[in-house]
């Protein structure tokens, strides 16, 4: 098992990529502390099942990332479950398909509030607890639309393309910790959110695709699991681009 006895947070753990996250987390020994927005028995069954299966911990921590009081009253039930964690993904985060001219300013500060603020403002607590000197890992999901730009995302792109910056900006401010600090940049995933994506959009990039299909969240789950791990110690403020050959 590749995180045995590790102990790691991951946030938007209910669906799609996260969830995945959660099952091969699980299944290579790491104890995990699960953040969602809501509380929802469906997945607490799920995540029973989980740790039957698998024989260890799985701990629900629910709070909304666009409130900062929220957040704060999170970080303080995670620090009383794990005093010390090795690793943190940044998962969570919601979708914008619009044109520019079309989305009101609003709309675009609250995809940076949850896609970037609240990454920033998660993890600058989550620092406090996290081991150093122990080769731990923060690992932030970002989105190959922060390279592509494509229209209608006025929103979207940038604050993805803020999270890999942030990444490059954290990864050398804790190397001497030796905290290691990487994003991984999907591009088409088969989530919830890439429903939302128009279907004539949605084909013509799939055709693009060389592999000519989407990712699965567990293509996704299962980079995050070797950037997680001891396999991937000498790579850090890099982005990997889970896309199938965009």
């Amino acid at each position: 098992m590749l995180l045995k006895d590790k102990k790691a947070v991951i946030t938007g753990c209910s669906r799609g990529i996260g969830f995945s996250l959660l099952e091969i987390f699980s299944k290579n020994g790491a104890n995990i502390i699960a953040c969602v927005r809501k509380d929802d028995q469906e997945f607490r069954k799920k995540v029973e099942k989980i740790t039957k299966e698998n024989n260890n911990k799985i701990e629900i921590v629910c709070f909304d990332l666009e409130k900062e009081n929220e957040i704060e009253e999170a970080f303080k039930k995670i620090k009383t479950i794990f005093p010390k964690i090795d690793i943190l993904i940044n998962n969570a985060g919601i979708n914008q398909i619009s044109l520019f001219q079309m989305t009101q300013l609003q709309n675009i500060k609250r995809v940076f509030e949850v896609n970037f603020f609240s990454v920033l403002s998660f993890t600058q607590k989550i620092l406090k607890i996290l081991s150093k000197n122990t080769n731990s890992k923060i690992i932030n999901i970002s989105s190959n639309a922060a390279e592509l730009c494509s229209a209608g995302r006025s929103g979207y792109a940038p604050s993805k393309a803020a999270l890999i910056a942030f990444t490059k900006v954290l990864s050398k401010e804790l190397g001497s910790f030796k905290i290691s600090v990487n994003a991984i940049a999907p591009g088409l995933v088969n989530t919830d959110m890439m429903k939302e994506t128009p279907k004539n959009v949605l084909e013509e990039a799939i055709k693009s695709t060389p592999l000519k299909k989407a990712a699965d969240p567990i293509d996704v789950a299962n980079t995050a699991l070797f950037l997680a791990s001891d396999l991937s110690n000498h790579i850090s403020g890099d982005t990997i681009y889970v896309t199938g050959g965009i």
